[in-house]
């Protein structure tokens, strides 16, 4: 079986270029240097899409996918989907739901809806539009089902594809294989992520730059690792992953800690050279 090739979310290097678009080139040459092949992005960063789509067309590196927020699909589709297809995207992500649009709120429905119109929108540009899921997907319905699976049999697999986070699949106490083998070929972008978690930690998303009140009885830790430095054992999952046909994996780390960005990037991807990939 062949390997996938390899890409990185751009967003774990955010603090190298934010405020500062004259670095991403020189970002993006390093992220070629070390093995990856492509780029998740998570913004523009300064750039217009042209300039994007030159400076990844010149490192050599395949512009994968973007998350972009959702409210700016609610609010003009057509609008994002014109902007990636100048820097050609095959894939655009809904990378979050807000607490007001999440599974079991007034909001749930309405959101589903305004998904499956924006996928709708994507697919007529030739996007294909995705789910990248946290682990609040992760509660039950009224009839017992996560929400996570209420999503995609909501939405149809041509409107919505699966973009999982392995790592907050885990962490939902839930087994990233099963999964996998589960969606299948509708898997077509995953995320590898890893981390540690001790104890009962409260405040997680604090770690994906949300904004949440404190809780209190914060009694444990969760952090963010390099793919290969966690708690994930990843020979099982990357099975599952050429399993489920999927074509690209992405390597996300949401935060480093006291390891540099660019370190952190090169550790994942050192570790799955050892794998293989």
């Amino acid at each position: 079986m062949s390997k996938l090739p390899v890409g990185i979310q751009v967003y774990g290097l955010r603090d190298l270029l934010e405020e500062t678009p004259e670095n991403f080139e020189n970002v993006m040459r390093q992220i070629k240097e070390m093995g990856y092949d492509g780029v998740e992005l998570a913004g523009l960063y300064g750039l217009k899409p042209e300039q994007v789509k030159e400076i990844l067309d010149r490192t050599g590196l395949i512009p994968i996918s973007a998350h972009v927020p959702l409210a700016e699909m609610m609010e003009d589709a057509q609008k994002v989907a014109k902007t990636y297809q100048k820097i050609g995207v095959s894939y655009i992500a809904v990378p979050y739901l807000p607490e007001e649009y999440r599974p079991n709120t007034p909001g749930y429905e309405k959101v589903l809806k305004e998904m499956e119109r924006i996928g709708q929108v994507m697919k007529e540009n030739g996007i294909k539009l995705s789910y990248h899921n946290h682990d609040f997907e992760f509660v039950k319905l009224p009839d017992g089902t996560f929400g996570f699976d209420d999503i995609y049999r909501q939405i149809p697999e041509a409107l919505l594809k699966v973009e999982p986070d392995l790592c907050w699949i885990k962490a939902a106490d839930q087994s990233p294989a099963d999964y996998l083998r589960k969606y299948g070929a509708r898997c077509e972008v995953v995320h590898l992520k890893d981390f540690i978690k001790e104890g009962n930690p409260k405040n997680m998303y604090k770690l994906i730059g949300i904004e949440t009140e404190e809780e209190e009885n914060d009694a444990g830790i969760f952090e963010f690792r390099p793919v290969g430095f966690g708690m994930q054992i990843w020979e099982p999952i990357l099975d599952a992953v050429l399993e489920a046909k999927s074509k690209w994996v992405i390597v996300e780390q949401d935060e480093h800690y006291q390891l540099p960005p660019l370190e952190a990037a090169r550790r994942s991807r050192e570790y799955l050279k050892i794998l293989g990939w």
